[in-house]
């Protein structure tokens, strides 16, 4: 993904809140889309069918009457973080703010309610930072082994709810890396 029309697209709130709410819950109409979301019906319709526009979601099948049940298309989406375009960089700074304020909200809800959760929660939840002294292929290699390790587990678990254990929760896992120094530091 990487013209600035697409990236646009995306940057919504309520796009970006249709997104995670199939990913999560898996197909679902834009009524019950605006149940989760706390949007109207109408407004989600809409947003849904720009999402369609852009090939982020697809209606699901299974359509009977007016309840149209909508997909996503893909079970993730991958960002460059370089583009040669200004109004791409622009667009994806935009859409990587969006993203973050709303991940982060995220871990603030989960900060305020965890004493909410059973302990075995609780402690089992990761709160943890690390520096590394990196080069920027280092941090590329890491970025690639992770994401090779990470992404194959539990995915089955996103689009087939039968394979989810009892007592599971989405959980997100957020991986930060990015040097904390201005380069001219690095000497």
């Amino acid at each position: 993904m990487s013209d600035a029309r697409t990236l646009r697209a995306l940057t919504h709130p309520t796009r970006i809140a249709l997104i995670e709410a199939l990913w999560i819950e898996g197909p679902m109409t834009a009524t019950e889309a605006a149940e989760r979301v706390g949007e109207s019906p109408s407004s989600c319709s809409f947003h849904l069918r720009q999402l369609a526009r852009y090939g982020f979601v697809e209606e699901a099948g299974g359509a009977r009457g007016r309840r149209r049940p909508w997909k996503m298309t893909s079970l993730g989406m991958t960002f460059s973080s370089v583009y040669a375009d200004p109004e791409a960089e622009v667009a994806f700074s935009a859409l990587s703010q969006l993203i973050r304020e709303r991940q982060l909200g995220r871990y603030d809800a989960w900060l305020r309610n965890r004493r909410s959760y059973p302990e075995a929660w609780r402690e089992a939840a990761i709160n943890d930072e690390h520096i590394f002294w990196l080069t920027v292929a280092e941090l590329a290699a890491l970025s690639k082994r992770l994401k090779a390790e990470l992404l194959p587990l539990y995915r089955e678990r996103l689009t087939d709810p039968s394979m989810r254990p009892e007592g599971a929760l989405p959980v997100e896992l957020l991986v930060l890396g990015y040097p904390i120094t201005p380069p001219s530091a690095a000497g």
